[in-house]
């Protein structure tokens, strides 16, 4: 599990761009035929990945989180962006599908995922927050989500933005989770610039064509900072 400490406003502007980049972004994600997990500070935030392939992977506990099984004292979101896969939680199976998201609650002790297809692997995205509370696994199937149209073409923000885990949809302690689609010829999926002060919030990428980039704008709107990065998966942390 790789330590992610995150900046003071002080500290923020005095970074250049490599301090910017082994702070805000996370890469090495989506191993093949493993799990992979970051643990950042703010918010004691789990970001990780899963891509199982012959063999199922099962959620292990790490010795950072002092725990005595992963979601002892979490909650986690379990988001597909590949192939269809299986999400097993203390013997309950849930079969998950391309953008099919799975919340699994606090106190559930024995989690798996495997894929369908060996050669169309599932690619499970994991992030997990603390919950003083327990709520009942559930899941949350695509073609069920209801979307919502936003943006517009002339301003290159045209996009829907579907809600899976949040408090009309899926019951959570802490974690919001969902998505944006972006229409064709559109580029900006967080207009306009904002920032959440009472949560934190990681942006994943997927999909992105490689020959694609994708920019984070950074900072205040007087003194702002990027983040670039050519990739078909990776995190940022906001």
């Amino acid at each position: 599990m790789r330590l992610y400490q995150m900046a003071d406003a002080v500290r923020y502007g005095l970074m250049n761009t490599e301090e910017l980049r082994e702070t805000f972004l996370l890469e090495g994600m989506f191993e093949v035929g493993e799990i992979e997990f970051a643990y950042v500070d703010l918010d004691r935030t789990v970001i990780g990945s899963a891509v199982p392939v012959s063999e199922e992977l099962t959620l292990e506990t790490e010795p950072e989180l002092r725990a005595e099984y992963f979601l002892e004292r979490r909650e986690l979101g379990v988001l597909n962006v590949g192939g269809a896969g299986l999400v097993v939680v203390d013997g309950k199976s849930f079969e998950v599908g391309k953008l099919d998201c799975l919340y699994v609650g606090r106190g559930s002790r024995v989690v798996t995922f495997s894929s369908k297809n060996v050669n169309d692997p599932a690619y499970f995205y994991l992030l997990s927050y603390p919950a003083h509370a327990e709520y009942p696994t559930a899941m949350a199937k695509f073609a069920d989500l209801q979307g919502l149209q936003l943006g517009a073409a002339e301003t290159c923000n045209k996009r829907t933005i579907y809600k899976a885990i949040y408090k009309d949809g899926i019951n959570s302690c802490q974690l919001v989770m969902g998505f944006t689609l972006l229409e064709p010829g559109s580029n900006w999926n967080t207009m306009p610039p904002h920032t959440h002060m009472r949560r934190s919030e990681v942006y994943f990428y997927f999909d992105v064509d490689p020959a694609h980039r994708v920019l984070h704008l950074m900072g205040p709107p007087d003194a702002t900072s990027h983040l670039g990065r050519v990739c078909t998966s990776s995190a940022s942390l906001a």
